[in-house]
């Protein structure tokens, strides 16, 4: 027991530290999609539909918005 909960702190530790030096774009991207797979696979088990399918079709759409409105804050900066 207590190893795995060790095992679990590195990964976790080593997952996270992967995103520090990531620009503001690529974290909106990875919290949309995230966000995004969480409200489809929610609305797929309500529905009773798959949870896995509107977990995929919600990360996409997730991800894909994410990334525009990370998107929009770069290009106010190049305007200037």
């Amino acid at each position: 027991m207590r190893s795995s909960l060790y095992l679990l702190i590195v990964l976790l530790a080593v997952t996270l530290s992967a995103c520090t030096g990531m620009s503001r774009q690529e974290q909106s991207t990875l919290s949309g999609g995230a966000i995004g797979a969480a409200g489809g696979a929610l609305l797929g088990g309500i529905s009773g539909g798959r949870p896995a399918v509107g977990a995929a079709l919600g990360g996409a759409a997730g991800a894909l918005t994410g990334y525009i409105l990370g998107d929009q804050d770069g290009r106010r900066r190049k305007r200037r």
